[in-house]
C-alpha cells in the first residue's frame, strides 16, 4: 500500500513544485466596469465574447472564480457545448476542467449551483479564517478543501498545491475583481485577456477588473505588455502578457 508522505516532506515538495501557467479573462465596459454598483451581474458582452470565454475554458487544465461570483451567478463553470470538450480531447486534456472556488472565510454557499453538477471536481481553496464549521460543510460537498495562508489565500502556496496534487499546468481564472487583484499582486498573472465593451456603466462603487488592495504605488504596479488585439463588431479583443524584468 503507497504510503503518504510525512507533512515535512509534503511542505517541501509544494514549496518546490512548479506554478501553474496563469490566464485571467474579463469582459469589461469603456470605463472598465465588470458589473453595475449594486453588483448585479448582467451579461453585457456579445455571442463572440461568450464564445472566446469557452475557447479559453478549452485550454485549460481548471478554472478558478471567487465565491462571490460563484454565488451571485448560480455559476456551474460547465466546458460548454460538445465542439468544446471534443477540442479539449483532442489536445489531450480531461473532457471537462477542473473548477476552483476560492474563499477567504470558507463563505461559499455549500448550496451553490456549482455543487450540483459533479462533471468534474469541485475544489476550495480558502484560508485559515474560515471556521471549522464552515470547513465541516464544505467537505461534505467539494472533492477538496484545501487551507493555506493565515488571514487570506496564499496564492503561491495554493497554485503549487493545484500543480502537484491535480496536475495543473494551466489556470483560467474569470474574477471577481478582488480575486485578480491578489493574484496581480502576488505576481502570479501570465497572460490577460479583455474585451473592451461599448458601453459605460459609472459609479465609483462599480467593480473593476483589479479591486482590492492594489498598488499604493504606481513604480510598484504590474508590468503588462500588448501582444495582440482583433476588433469583431463593436468590441475589442486584447491578449497582455506579463512584462518581463528590464
Amino acid at each position: 500500500m503507497r504510503q503518504r508522505p510525512q507533512l515535512s516532506t509534503l511542505n517541501f515538495q509544494l514549496s518546490t513544485a512548479p506554478l501553474p501557467f496563469v490566464l485571467v479573462n474579463m469582459a469589461m465596459s469603456a470605463d472598465g466596469k465588470i458589473a453595475t454598483a449594486n453588483r448585479a451581474i448582467s451579461t453585457f458582452s456579445s455571442p463572440r465574447d461568450h464564445e472566446h470565454l469557452y475557447e479559453l475554458r478549452a485550454t485549460a487544465d481548471a478554472v478558478m472564480s471567487g465565491a462571490r461570483t460563484v454565488d451571485l451567478n448560480n455559476y456551474t463553470f460547465g466546458s460548454g457545448a460538445e465542439r468544446f470538450r471534443k477540442l479539449r480531447l483532442r489536445r489531450g486534456l480531461a473532457e471537462c476542467h477542473l473548477r476552483v472556488i476560492i474563499s477567504g472565510t470558507g463563505s461559499v454557499d455549500p448550496r451553490a449551483e456549482i455543487f450540483r453538477h459533479r462533471v468534474s471536481p469541485v475544489l476550495v481553496l480558502t484560508s485559515e479564517r474560515a471556521p471549522a464549521a464552515a470547513l465541516k460543510q464544505l467537505r461534505t460537498v467539494a472533492d477538496a478543501v484545501h487551507v493555506t495562508g493565515e488571514t487570506e489565500v496564499d496564492f503561491p502556496a495554493a497554485l503549487r498545491w493545484l500543480r502537484a496534487e491535480w496536475n495543473v499546468k494551466r489556470l483560467l481564472c474569470e474574477g471577481g475583481g478582488e480575486l485578480n487583484d491578489a493574484l496581480f499582486r502576488a505576481g502570479l498573472v501570465d497572460e490577460l485577456h479583455l474585451t473592451f465593451c461599448p458601453r459605460l456603466i459609472g459609479g465609483r462603487l462599480a467593480p473593476t477588473i483589479a479591486d482590492g488592495l492594489g498598488f499604493p504605488q504606481l513604480s510598484g504596479a504590474f508590468q503588462l505588455q500588448l501582444v495582440g488585439t482583433k476588433r469583431v463588431g463593436e468590441e475589442l479583443f486584447c491578449v497582455l502578457r506579463r512584462a518581463k524584468a528590464e
